[in-house]
């Protein structure tokens, strides 16, 4: 009887044990491809993130609960050389009156000394041996950094890579342990309206948990050549800095970075997808390697949209190319307005900057333009970004142009004068002067110093070549004018009232 229910009992636990084997196999082999990356991801299937946004998603509780030891506090001691030495307070009210005697007696040469200078930020770690992500302008050129966990530990980190054009920066820490580990979202699949949590070290007040909704997606606010930010009201202040965006999933979808001096409420953060695809390249080479098209694009606004004869104002329109760049090299022109890139369609022009900077350098890519009317297919051959950025020489040469007193603006020729005053290099050729404050070139965006190259594609070689062209403009249209601009060339539309 014994026999026979032992035998009975040793089934039942084979078929449990099977059973269980069957699923947590699935699990531990996602657990070892993860480990092969140098960051986590929490990956569902549709069906099962469909289960889970709708059944379980967490507390602010439970996220900051689970998500906190993943968070580390940043303290940095930087030196400023050369630094006016101060014998008393740097505070008026209570300065030393060897301060006043050594500024009157040294002047402008008052005796220098090394500041110590010290900072906070936050980071988050991406891997168990210690890899934290952070912003680029929390970690670069410090002389120490000092790294606190939740538990109060404190660890040494040295800087493995830095990128300025994205602010993410890459540092390390050694410990004997296994580390806590923040996993990655996917920040293109956020939408306008979804919770999220940041959890930082504002005003150095340790693991300060802040929530709220992503506001809005796609951002740009001017600090880089790649801007792409997500807007949310959940608070971000200084020290926040290189902290994560969590989802209601307890996945960083964001690295917190910026605010508004003026604004209250509304803070910025890089997508989480933007780290993700450099991330390799700052663990391996401490630097980013990036496509390189070689143009400047801009906005194609509705006014230039009609003036190009386009349906919708849509696609990058290159306002220059650079002379011997790749774009240069395949064919792309001055005035082309990209509108695919690899296939994909182009919203605007900042999307383009982004696709070709994640673009494989020495590539080649397929790119549609519209180019008079007319799409067009060009082939380009990626290059590789200029580390020290783009030459002068490696810009278009300048072109001599002339121009005339029309639509509410003055111009002059370009004499020695006017060249010094407006700090142009352009040679020859005619200068914006004034502008009538309510007048269509005003309002279309022409400035003074404007340098006019062309108007309606037409190139402007004098006053009255200038003339003759603007006669036969069609005056209800908007007029497409191509200025110099500084060391740029620029499209305006200018819709006559």
């Amino acid at each position: 009887m014994f026999t026979k229910y032992k035998y009975n009992y040793i089934c039942c636990m084979w078929l449990i044990a099977a059973g269980l084997s069957c699923i947590f196999m699935p699990a531990c082999s996602k657990e070892s491809d993860n480990n092969n990356k140098l960051w986590s991801e929490k990956e569902h299937s549709k069906a099962q993130k469909s289960e889970i946004e709708s059944i379980t998603p967490q507390t602010f509780v439970e996220l900051a609960e689970n998500q906190k030891p993943a968070v580390v506090n940043i303290s940095i001691t930087k030196t400023i050389k050369g630094h006016p030495k101060i014998y008393g307070s740097p505070h008026r009210r209570n300065r030393n009156p060897l301060d006043d005697f050594f500024e009157r007696f040294f002047g402008n040469n008052m005796p220098q000394e090394d500041l110590k200078q010290k900072s906070l930020g936050t980071g988050f770690i991406i891997s168990k041996d210690g890899y934290i992500l952070t912003n680029a302008h929390v970690v670069e050129d410090v002389d120490e950094i000092l790294i606190t966990l939740s538990n109060k530990k404190e660890f040494k980190a040295k800087v493995i890579g830095v990128d300025h054009k994205t602010d993410i920066g890459l540092i390390k820490i050694k410990s004997w342990k296994d580390l806590p580990v923040a996993s990655l979202g996917d920040s293109d699949s956020l939408k306008v309206g979804e919770w999220v949590m940041a959890i930082g070290n504002p005003f150095g007040l340790e693991h300060t948990i802040t929530a709220g909704i992503i506001s809005a997606m796609g951002r740009v606010i001017g600090a880089g050549p790649y801007d792409n930010f997500i807007q949310t009201d959940a608070s971000i202040n200084p020290g926040n800095s290189g902290g994560p965006l969590f989802n209601i999933y307890g996945e960083v979808v964001g690295i917190n970075t910026a605010i508004l001096p003026q604004g209250q409420g509304i803070g910025f953060a890089i997508p989480i997808n933007a780290a993700k695809d450099i991330l390799a390249d700052l663990k391996d080479k401490g630097e980013v390697e990036r496509g390189w098209l070689g143009v400047l694009v801009q906005e194609v606004t509705p006014e230039l949209a009609e003036s190009f004869g386009l349906k919708e104002a849509a696609g990058a329109l290159l306002a220059e190319v650079f002379e011997g760049s790749p774009a240069d090299k395949a064919g792309l022109k001055q005035g082309d307005i990209v509108v695919q890139f690899d296939g994909d369609k182009i919203d605007d022009h900042t999307h383009l900057s982004r696709l070709a900077a994640k673009a494989k350098p020495h590539s080649t890519i397929n790119v549609v333009v519209i180019r008079n009317g007319k799409r067009k297919k060009i082939d380009v051959n990626i290059g590789l970004y200029p580390k020290d950025g783009i030459p002068r020489s490696g810009r278009q040469k300048d072109k001599s142009s002339k121009y005339e007193d029309v639509l509410g603006l003055k111009i002059s020729e370009l004499n020695a004068q006017l060249r010094d005053y407006f700090e142009t290099d352009v040679q020859s050729g005619v200068i914006i002067i004034e502008l009538a404050p309510n007048a269509p070139a005003k309002k279309s965006g022409l400035l003074v110093g404007d340098v006019i190259l062309e108007i309606n594609r037409h190139k402007i070689d004098n006053l009255e070549d200038c003339k003759q062209t603007l006669e036969k403009v069609n005056r209800k249209k908007s007029i497409l004018f191509l200025v110099q601009r500084g060391s740029n060339s620029h499209f305006v539309a200018v819709k006559p009232d």
